[in-house]
């Protein structure tokens, strides 16, 4: 792992090393709350990396990935250990994710084997608009969340984002296109599903109802669907933020590539007033 400095590199950096089921972070992991601690974006990425390692051969796709964030992922080598079962049309993987002894994540994943369909052309339309825009090479704006700190980090230096809708300086639900300025494991071709899962874990930032000077909402989970493989580098989010003076939230985030819509996230938030200075 390099330092919080980061030493010269002779290759290219990436999230994480990789070798077997041990996984070394490097400081690109990290999050906005804790130097410490990785962003849920990271550890998501993974899991849907060991999540399709097991497919039994070509020609299936991750179409669920359920991730519990049992406790803050360190900036730490880490370890994995998985189950799966496989029928004729679907796998299904269980993986946890260790810190020494300790269980700090742990995620359910459902492959599914693509079967091409001849669908009609007049199926009816779901609830969430078909199409995000403007494209990413439309926009210019980077996304910046008010009251998190700068430096290396996932959300700063791993991943580059572009705002598409709302206005980031104000509450309120908002889009905005992401994709990965490095490869999210050492020597490894980065899949869609990666993209996707690495995204996914940004809504509750993106769509901000709390000032994080005043509030942390830290999400507890993360429960991504994918209908649709992803297409190309940019993942793009539309999301909305509720809280509840009971101590938790809920952002929903609508998925999208530059063709379109692809699927769903959801994030259940811990909410909680920060303490007062003294």
């Amino acid at each position: 792992m390099t330092s919080p400095d980061r030493a010269p590199e002779t290759t290219p950096p990436a999230v994480y090393t990789g070798e077997g089921d041990a996984w070394l972070p490097d400081a690109l992991s990290r999050g906005p709350w804790d130097p410490r601690a990785q962003h849920g974006g990271a550890p998501a990425a993974l899991l849907a990396h060991i999540a399709e390692r097991a497919a039994p051969g070509p020609g299936w796709q991750l179409a669920r990935l359920t991730l519990e964030l049992v406790k803050p992922v360190p900036v730490a080598p880490l370890v994995t250990r998985t189950q799966s079962q496989a029928s004729r049309a679907t796998v299904r993987v269980g993986i946890d994710l260790l810190a020494g002894d300790t269980v700090v994540a742990r995620a359910h994943a459902l492959l599914l084997k693509t079967s091409p369909l001849t669908l009609p052309s007049n199926l009816p339309a779901g609830d969430a608009p078909r199409e995000l825009r403007p494209l990413p090479e439309d926009c210019t704006e980077r996304l910046r969340i008010p009251g998190l700190p700068d430096g290396l980090s996932f959300h700063q230096t791993a991943v580059e984002s572009r705002l598409a809708q709302g206005d980031i300086a104000q509450p309120g639900a908002g889009a905005a296109w992401f994709r990965l300025a490095v490869p999210l494991v050492r020597g490894v071709a980065t899949s869609p599903a990666m993209r996707a899962a690495a995204a996914a874990d940004f809504g509750n930032g993106l769509s901000w109802v709390l000032s994080p000077a005043d509030f942390l909402f830290s999400n507890a989970d993360l429960s991504l669907n994918l209908f649709r493989v992803p297409e190309g580098e940019w993942i793009g989010l539309r999301a909305s933020t509720e809280m509840h003076a009971g101590g938790a939230g809920l952002t929903v985030s609508h998925l999208y590539d530059t063709r379109g819509l692809i699927g769903l996230a959801t994030q259940t938030l811990v909410v909680r007033e920060r303490a007062a200075a003294t």
